[in-house]
């Protein structure tokens, strides 16, 4: 299938994971309820020939933000009356990231609340100097885990056989 047959998903996927950053910050919010808390992350888009991180933010915003709300939307959960739009094996689709998507003073964004059953509760802006701001609230720190999926990184190690 030649690139511009592919579907768009895929190609806003590829993108997504091309694009390097490192997290400047990251910190926990919290709420009345210690059980909701909203994790903050700063990003900054780089590469490894030094390209100027507002380059990276114009080929590869849109990548970027489809790539994290696609791990969001896998991650996300029905809570409440959500459940009864809740399909287990859905997949977040271009018009899902249409649907979330604006753009505001500060950039790009992407404010995903409930979409179709699942509780994302997921804001992602770019900005056009290739600066960025990843907020979820009452995801736990999936967020981490996100970025931490996107740089190539695993969370899931093998147990050794009898559980050491």
């Amino acid at each position: 299938m030649s690139d511009t047959q592919q579907p768009a998903e895929r190609s806003l996927l590829e993108t997504g994971t091309l694009v390097e950053f490192r997290v400047v910050d990251t910190h926990l919010e919290l709420g009345p309820d210690p059980e909701q808390f909203g994790v903050r992350a700063e990003l900054v888009f780089e590469g490894n020939d030094g390209a100027d991180p507002a380059e990276i933010a114009e080929w590869g915003a849109f990548g970027f933000l489809f790539a994290l709300a696609v791990l969001s939307f896998h991650d996300a959960r029905p809570r409440g009356a959500s459940e009864r739009e809740f399909l287990p094996h859905d997949a977040f689709t271009v018009a899902d990231f249409f649907a979330c998507l604006s753009f505001c003073r500060d950039g790009l964004r992407l404010e995903a609340d409930y979409v179709r059953g699942r509780r994302m509760k997921t804001t992602v802006t770019v900005r056009p100097d290739g600066t960025v701001t990843l907020a979820t609230w009452g995801r736990g720190r999936s967020a981490v885990r996100w970025l931490d999926q996107l740089q190539g990184r695993k969370w899931i190690a093998a147990v050794p056989p009898g559980g050491d």
